[in-house]
């Protein structure tokens, strides 16, 4: 049993270095979870494998990676079910139009200035994969949204019930639906012979599957699984089947089964004590335990060391610009564009900037399916650290702390 000796050692560093790096990261006024992505990086060959590889190589042997990657996809996949149980229609109501279209707004600039960036870089850092997912799998990268660490900061921040907070919530909600729905089209694209089903039928029955959740599993979980009441045993037993079937479909349809993990929490009914208490059953579990490991395996896959020239820094530094620029400057214009101030406006502009844990999750998606080679990962992890350390400072200065913070309905401009 050596190897369940060293997974158990493996979690216990990893849980370690979590919580002190995080607990660091929240003094200086940043989420927790932005320590965690960084004691990621400290774990991997960016710092631990740069100043004492032998250490690393024992506690993390590439041999011995099979049953961390496991556990992480496990973690993986209720994280992806807890941000769809988040997502809330009934948010946007009254002001569905401006949320749709700052949303949209929000995703199509990032999605073409990436993707016009990424047939740049194709010469260079394309990785032999096909030119088309490997453009569309940038430009989804580059447009998406944190929704979790989003929530963090304006609940640590005390902007929820703000206008700009709940603006940037509902875009980041609606955000999520688009990446995701675009991912899995690409994830079809790049994996065009992942099953013995051609591509056209492939898309159909994508099309098909999403359509079946929300017009036939969605009225049923209404009815089976009221939301008024808690999830005792059977109904949390019942819930856990629901999603592994779901992801086992987007699988079998080799679409990644995290877009069905995501899609089973954006059906499940709203509300009430049954999302409250999947919350309490999940939550605690799949953010202290199983999420560590992910980030941990993330930043053994990140190496800052493979930019090793100052033209590979410039296309970092490239792809930071990018992203920032199209993402908060087009988001800002467009809600001002609506009708909101400007300050309010940057204000949501920044947080939509957001990438987080999201933007890692995706990440490790485009690298195991080799649409990202090794160098382009780094740079795309920087990206998401960087555009997710700069909002909390942001917001400090947009939106100074107030003990009694304005409380708006978010209305039609």
């Amino acid at each position: 049993m050596p190897e369940l000796k060293l997974l158990f050692l493996e979690m216990a560093v990893i849980l370690l270095a979590v919580r002190l790096v995080s607990g660091a990261f929240r003094l200086v006024r940043q989420p927790g979870v932005v320590g965690e992505m960084a004691a990621g990086l400290l774990l991997g060959p960016s710092v631990l494998g740069h100043f004492a590889p032998a250490a690393m190589n024992a506690l993390f042997p590439a041999s011995g990676l099979g049953p961390l990657n496991a556990l992480s996809q496990l973690g993986l996949v209720l994280f992806m079910f807890l941000v769809g149980l988040e997502v809330q229609p009934n948010l946007i109501r009254g002001s569905a139009k401006s949320v749709i279209l700052a949303s949209q707004a929000s995703m199509a600039a990032p999605f073409v200035c990436g993707g016009f960036l990424a047939w740049t870089l194709y010469p260079r850092l394309g990785n032999g994969a096909a030119r088309l997912p490997f453009v569309l799998f940038m430009g989804a990268a580059m447009g998406i949204t944190a929704f979790p660490v989003l929530a963090r900061i304006l609940t640590d921040r005390k902007l929820t019930h703000t206008r700009a907070g709940t603006f940037a919530i509902s875009c980041a909600a609606v955000d999520d639906v688009s990446a995701w729905c675009i991912l899995a089209v690409i994830t079809v694209i790049a994996r065009p012979d992942a099953t013995q089903i051609a591509l056209p039928l492939r898309f159909a029955a994508l099309l098909l599957y999403i359509l079946a959740m929300v017009v036939l599993i969605r009225p049923a979980l209404r009815r089976f699984l009221p939301a008024a009441e808690p999830p005792g045993l059977g109904r949390f037993a019942a819930v856990m089947i629901f999603l592994l079937a779901s992801v086992w479909t987007t699988e079998a349809l080799a679409v990644h089964a995290l877009f069905g993990a995501f899609l089973a929490g954006v059906v499940m009914p709203k509300g009430g004590k049954l999302q409250q208490g999947l919350h309490e059953r999940l939550e605690s579990v799949t953010l202290v335990l199983l999420l560590p490991l992910f980030f941990a395996y993330t930043g053994l896959r990140t190496s800052v060391g493979l930019l090793n020239s100052g033209e590979l820094w410039l296309l970092c530094g490239a792809i930071v610009l990018v992203a920032v620029a199209s993402k908060l400057l087009v988001s800002a214009a467009c809600v001002r564009a609506g009708g909101m101030s400007w300050r309010d406006s940057l204000a949501v502009g920044t947080l939509v900037n957001t990438r987080g844990l999201v933007e890692l999750v995706i990440l490790n998606v485009g690298l195991d399916l080799h649409i990202l080679s090794p160098t382009l990962f780094s740079m795309m992890v920087i990206m998401a650290l960087v555009t997710t350390l700069m909002t909390a400072p942001l917001i400090d200065r947009i939106l100074p702390p107030s003990p009694k913070p304005e409380l708006v309905a978010l209305q039609r401009p």
